[in-house]
């Protein structure tokens, strides 16, 4: 969920880091529009095909699938969250006080109340539709990694995580409001949609942060139906306590009344709003190499942020909208209690520790400068990468661009033609990792599978490793700057070159995405994506080296 981050490529020549001194912004050029991919499918039946002859590895989840839902279930959290905001609590009794005096039997003001939250996520779901029909997955991809997109929503969580902390209110224009509520007094159909839109309208400046923090969470999951699944889950959970209490009318009685606790929920969701913004900051800063923004800094802040909310929720802290706190709740305890525990979490991961519950937010371990964690790899046994023959091991391209990315100490290469040439000399198959700077899965793929023993001694010891990050802004030189095939978009950064091939030749432009291949650069086994069951890994990875070692590694 996007508030509980919180509590949430082929010409081969060198190219030159970007120069941030006259930083430009770039939209990454997507590898191919899905219309363009549905058809190269359609007219060569499958994609890559696996050796027959190797282990047959099995891929036990749908990552797509389990993503959308949740997402649906992040959105409905932050509906129910927003359910307790100033703007709309004290509202729940008068709505449902309307449709009974309306309605006047209880089927009636249900089914009254029924269409009340009909017209709720018909609105929110018809936004989320607009984004996805003007923006497919692709586009969707293009914009998560974008410099100014990044930049413009950490501004805008910023901005909303000030206001919910009360310096300013942001809403819309009053005149739009009274222009909504004079149509919701048509009655009927239409009147009962008004009023569903009226609560949309006057409610923005409590749920506007909110929503902005779930459709910024769904545009970077990269699937074209993520903003509507995330508008249906938020929705339907803003209009479940109006229809349910319609039903149950006397159960108001027992609701707590509105009071200053329900603006201590707007200042803490501020908080998460401005430590979520972070994750936003922190994408430009790796994919443009500013590195100024590294792990412990990231973690630095939101350990900060934590000191911050717990001293408020304890009462120690208080903003100019708050009523004097006499006394502490037991929920508010609790809810300190695990702010304090959460921040207390995060304080080893100050010199290293892999902090696996959080680990897909943050920056990757090697932006550490000091990090214990990584001395304990040290032990793993590293057979050498000497060569087979007489021929000389190249100096690795890119190098300095992607030591921020290395994990765990283990040897990356990041360019496909040198990566070829040390397979050939060392005798050993390539692991492609198309990977990016800013891909959650990527980082929890990378804490939580790759550090097995088991995984880390066959990644040391049996492969070598592309890494190939597809969300890089590294712009190419004139001479390897061309126009996709595939695409029929210019690629002008070495990101787009990597995101360009793994598009046009796997028909995949998701991450992480995994292929193991030969010196020739034939494929070996059936590549696959993000697979969190580490023995689906150590399998996946022993079927590249039988069947490398069944083909002699060269046909």
């Amino acid at each position: 969920m996007a508030l509980i981050c919180f509590a949430p490529v082929i010409s081969m020549a060198q190219s030159k880091p970007a120069d941030t001194t006259d930083l430009q912004f770039t939209s990454i050029p997507t590898a191919a529009d899905s219309i363009a991919m549905r058809k190269e499918k359609a007219a060569n039946g499958t994609t890559i095909a696996a050796n027959k002859t190797a282990t047959t590895v099995s891929i036990v989840k749908d990552e797509a699938q389990k993503t959308l839902w949740q997402i649906f279930l992040a959105g409905f959290a932050s509906g129910l969250l927003a359910v307790l905001m100033p703007c709309i609590y004290p509202l729940l009794p008068l709505t449902v006080s309307f449709f009974t005096k309306l309605g006047k039997t209880r089927q009636k003001a249900f089914g009254l109340a029924l269409l009340y939250g009909l017209s709720i996520i018909a609105i929110y779901v018809s936004l989320g539709l607009v984004l996805s029909a003007f923006y497919g997955p692709d586009t969707l991809n293009a914009i998560a990694t974008n410099g100014i997109f990044n930049l413009l929503i950490f501004l805008m969580l910023v901005i909303f995580g000030i206001s919910f902390l009360g310096a300013f209110e942001i809403s819309l224009p009053s005149s739009l409001a009274n222009k909504v509520d004079t149509m919701s007094d048509k009655g009927g159909l239409i009147g009962i949609f008004f009023m569903a839109l009226t609560l949309v309208v006057v409610s923005f400046s409590c749920t506007g942060g909110v929503v902005a923090s779930d459709l910024a969470a769904a545009f970077t999951n990269g699937e074209k139906l993520s903003p509507a699944i995330s508008m249906l889950g938020f929705s339907s959970a803003l209009a479940l306590p109006f229809v349910i209490f319609s039903l149950f009318p006397s159960a108001l009685q027992s609701l707590p009344k509105s009071g200053g606790w329900l603006n201590s929920i707007k200042v803490f969701l501020g908080f998460i709003e401005i430590a979520f913004a972070l994750k936003f900051l922190s994408n430009v800063d790796l994919a443009y190499h500013w590195n100024w923004f590294d792990r412990e800094v990231f973690l630095s802040l939101w350990i900060a942020i934590g000191i911050l909310l717990v001293l408020y929720l304890l009462g120690k802290l208080k903003f100019s909208h708050d009523s004097d706190l006499k006394y502490l709740s037991v929920p508010r305890v609790f809810i300190a209690m695990i702010v304090l525990s959460f921040t207390m979490y995060m304080i080893p991961g100050l010199w290293g520790a892999p902090l696996k519950s959080i680990s897909a937010f943050l920056p990757p371990p090697a932006t550490q400068d000091f990090n214990l964690y990584n001395l304990q790899f040290s032990s793993v046994p590293e057979t050498s990468t000497a060569s087979q023959s007489n021929e000389k091991i190249p100096v690795k391209k890119y190098e300095e661009i992607f030591k921020r990315g290395k994990v765990l100490g283990l040897e990356g290469w990041y360019d496909y033609d040198q990566a070829l040439k040390v397979s050939k000399i060392t005798g050993k198959p390539i692991l492609i990792d198309f990977t990016g700077w800013n891909c959650v899965n990527c980082r929890k793929m990378e804490t939580n599978v790759w550090p097995s023993p088991e995984v880390m001694k066959r990644l040391k010891n049996n492969f070598i490793m592309l890494e190939l990050y597809v969300d890089d802004k590294t712009t190419l030189d004139a001479s390897e700057q061309y126009t996709s095939t595939y695409s029929l978009k210019k690629i002008t950064t070495l990101g787009a070159k990597w995101s360009d091939y793994e598009a046009s030749k796997f028909k995949v432009n998701s991450q992480p995405y995994y292929v193991i291949i030969n010196s020739i650069g034939k494929v070996l086994v059936e590549p696959q994506g993000a697979n969190y069951d580490v023995d689906n890994y150590i399998k996946f990875l022993d079927a590249g080296i039988a069947a490398y070692k069944k083909n002699d590694g060269s046909n």
